[in-house]
C-alpha cells in the first residue's frame, strides 16, 4: 500500500466524556456524503472518483492513511490513547454495471449504479471514524478502516488482504462490517451466530455448436437451442436436489448468443451463480449443474466448456460477536431495533475472507423505504432510505469501542 499521510493521535477535549451528546455534530452530514457518492458510482477495482471523494472526507482527521497499489483501496489507521488490540471496520466502495431507474433527485447518470447500497456503507464508515476520532482518548488500542473496491465479483477483499491490510496496525482481534438492504424495514439491525450469507460459485458455460444459415438448421448445430434447454434443466435439477433445510440457489444471469436473426452462431454462453450454505455444498451443486448441462448438450451433438469464476466462502459471525451486536444495538437504540436473523441469506460477500482470518460479525441494516413494493438490491429501481446512516455509524463506532474494551 502507498502511504499518504501520518497524523499523530492528538487528544480531543470531548473524548472520554461518555456517550457523545450530539453525534450528528461530530459525524457531520452523512446523508449529503451518501448522495454525493451515489451520483458517481464506479465498477470494479479502480475507482478514482470514489477514492478521491473518501480521501477528501477523511482529510483533517488524526488518521494514518495509505492507498492500494493494484486497486483504489484506502486503509485508515486511528490510534487510541494507549496500547491495546486492533479492531477492523470495513466498507465496500464499488457500484454495479446497472443503469439507474430509481426516481431520486441524486440518481446516477453514468450507466453504473450503487444498486447494492455501498454508498451507504461508505458514508457510515466515514461517520464512525469521525465519532471515534472525537473519542480517541477514551479507548486504548487501534481501529483500522478498510475501504474496499471490487466487492461485486472482482475479489477486492482478497486483493487488500494480499496487499497487507491486516498488517496495517497489528493483526485485528475482530472485524465488523455492515450491509444495507432495500427490502428490510428501515433502521432495523440484524445478526445471527454462524452463517449469515452463503457461499457463491460463479460459472460460465460455453456451448460449442456449428454455425450456419437460419434457413438450413439441419446443416448446423444450434447452440442456442441446447443452451435454452439447459437453462430449464439446470433449474429443475436444482429444485429437485435441495431441501428447505439445505438451501441451494442457481441463477442464470446472462445468456449471450448470436448477432443476427438469419445466422446460427457457433457458440452460446450461459453465466450463472450457484449459492449454498457451505463451500462444499456449492462445489457439489457445480458438479451436478455441469453434468446436467453437458447431458442436455450431448443430445444435440454440442460440447460444453466450463470456466470457473469467483468462489467465495460463506460469511460467518462469531457467536460472541453476534451477541455483542445485539447488546450494542439494544443499548444505543432499544431492543425493538434488533432482530435476530432467522436463516442465512443466499447473497454472498467477500468480507467472508476477512472474517475467516480475524473473526468478528457482519450486520444487516434495514434501509427500505415507506412504500410496500420495495425493489431488492441490484434492481435498477432500488431505493435506499438514508435515514439510518447516523445510527449505522454510531453502531460501528460502538462495536469497535466495545471490543477494544475487552482487551
Amino acid at each position: 500500500m502507498n502511504s499518504l499521510s501520518v497524523g499523530p493521535p492528538a487528544r480531543s477535549p470531548h473524548a472520554g466524556a461518555g456517550p457523545i451528546p450530539r453525534p450528528q455534530a461530530v459525524a457531520g452530514d452523512l446523508v449529503a456524503l451518501r448522495r454525493r457518492l451515489h451520483r458517481i458510482p464506479e465498477v470494479g477495482l479502480h475507482l478514482p472518483l470514489t477514492q478521491a471523494a473518501i480521501l477528501d472526507e477523511l482529510a483533517g482527521l488524526p488518521l494514518e492513511i495509505s492507498t492500494g497499489k493494484g486497486l483504489s483501496s484506502i486503509t485508515a489507521v486511528l490510534r487510541g490513547a494507549g496500547a491495546g488490540p486492533t479492531v477492523l471496520l470495513r466498507a465496500d466502495m464499488d457500484g454495479l454495471p446497472v443503469a439507474e431507474l430509481a426516481p431520486v433527485a441524486f440518481a446516477s447518470t453514468n450507466g453504473a449504479m450503487h444498486a447494492c447500497g455501498h454508498d451507504l456503507h461508505l458514508a457510515a464508515l466515514v461517520g464512525a471514524l469521525r465519532i471515534l476520532s472525537d473519542r480517541r482518548s477514551a479507548f486504548d488500542g487501534t481501529v483500522v478502516a478498510m475501504f474496499q473496491p471490487g466487492e461485486e465479483g472482482h475479489d477486492g477483499a482478497r486483493a487488500m488482504l494480499d496487499e497487507g491490510v491486516l498488517a496495517a496496525a497489528g493483526r485485528p482481534v475482530a472485524s465488523y462490517g455492515i450491509h444495507v438492504f432495500s427490502h428490510l424495514d428501515s433502521g432495523v439491525f440484524s445478526c445471527r451466530a454462524g452463517v449469515m450469507m452463503g457461499s457463491i460459485l460463479n460459472l460460465e458455460l460455453r456451448f460449442r455448436g456449428r454455425g450456419g444459415h437460419a434457413a438450413r438448421p439441419a446443416d448446423a448445430r444450434n447452440p442456442i437451442l441446447a443452451a435454452s434447454l439447459a437453462v430449464q434443466a439446470v433449474q429443475g435439477w436444482v429444485t429437485q436436489s435441495s431441501s428447505p433445510s439445505d438451501p441451494v440457489v442457481a441463477t442464470v444471469g446472462a445468456f449471450l448468443a448470436g448477432d443476427a436473426p438469419n445466422v446460427i452462431p457457433d457458440d452460446a454462453i450461459l453465466r450463472l451463480s450457484i449459492r449454498a450454505v457451505t463451500s462444499e455444498r456449492a462445489g457439489q451443486v457445480e458438479e451436478g449443474v455441469v453434468g446436467v448441462a453437458r447431458s442436455v448438450a450431448a443430445g444435440y451433438g454440442i460440447e460444453v466448456d466450463v470456466d470457473r469464476g469467483v468462489h467465495l466462502p460463506p460469511t460467518r459471525s462469531d457467536a460472541a460477536e453476534s451477541e455483542r451486536v445485539r447488546r450494542v444495538v439494544t443499548a444505543l437504540f432499544g431492543a425493538d431495533r434488533f432482530r435476530e436473523l432467522a436463516r442465512p441469506e443466499m447473497i454472498a460477500e467477500d468480507f467472508s475472507y476477512v472474517l475467516d482470518e480475524t473473526g468478528g460479525a457482519f450486520v444487516f441494516v434495514g434501509a427500505g423505504g415507506a412504500t410496500p413494493d420495495r425493489e431488492s438490491n441490484h434492481s435498477p429501481r432500488a431505493e435506499f432510505d438514508d435515514g439510518p446512516l447516523l445510527d449505522a455509524a454510531r453502531m460501528l463506532a460502538a462495536l469497535a469501542e466495545s471490543r477494544l474494551a475487552d482487551g
